[in-house]
């Protein structure tokens, strides 16, 4: 006897258009998922691969001093998130770790005598802990987008809630 159970996804693989409070402000994410508790039908447990790429380039003119000035932060983590699935939307929560990397970079360096001296590229990596909320809205099986909502902190103690790093992100994620 042949019997036909409903299979969700394994896996989903999604990108992003992220915007944040700090700067650079807009950027893009990926993320890979899969669920872990896959015999209960409306429940979704399961871990999360992200990582974002912000950047942002200017020029600045400071006297006779000129430069070009290159912004890049780059993120990744790992959470573990659960949800509901209500009719067509899956609202979700989550929480965990990862590792951020900033660096900024000073070229095209003109102006005085020893113009560039004070001017030296600088890079910096922090550990941070994150929670975020969202919800996915399934048009076809396969594909998901969704808005998400999610607040970093480089406090591993206590968060500090006036800090901006927050971000909102809209993307599509494909059930694989």
């Amino acid at each position: 006897m042949l019997m036909s159970v409903p299979v969700s996804a394994q896996f989903e693989i999604g990108g992003s258009y992220e915007l944040r409070d700090e700067s650079p402000q807009s950027g893009f994410g990926v993320r890979v998922q899969s669920s872990i508790l896959q015999q209960v039908p409306l429940i979704d447990l399961g871990i999360r691969l992200h990582a974002s790429y912000f950047s942002e380039s200017n020029s600045v003119e400071n006297g006779n001093l000129t430069y070009d000035r290159n912004f890049e932060n780059y993120d990744f983590g790992v959470a573990a998130y659960g949800g509901v699935t209500i009719g067509l939307l899956e609202p979700y929560i989550g929480v965990g770790l990862g590792s951020e990397t900033v660096e900024l970079k000073f070229e095209d360096i003109q102006g005085g005598s020893g113009a560039g001296d004070s001017l030296n590229d600088e890079d910096e990596s922090n550990i941070y802990w994150n929670t975020f909320a969202g919800a996915k809205v399934t048009i076809i099986p396969l594909v998901k987008p969704f808005v998400e909502y999610r607040f970093t902190s480089r406090d591993l103690e206590v968060p500090d809630l006036d800090d901006k790093t927050g971000r909102i992100m809209f993307g599509v994620v494909l059930s694989l």
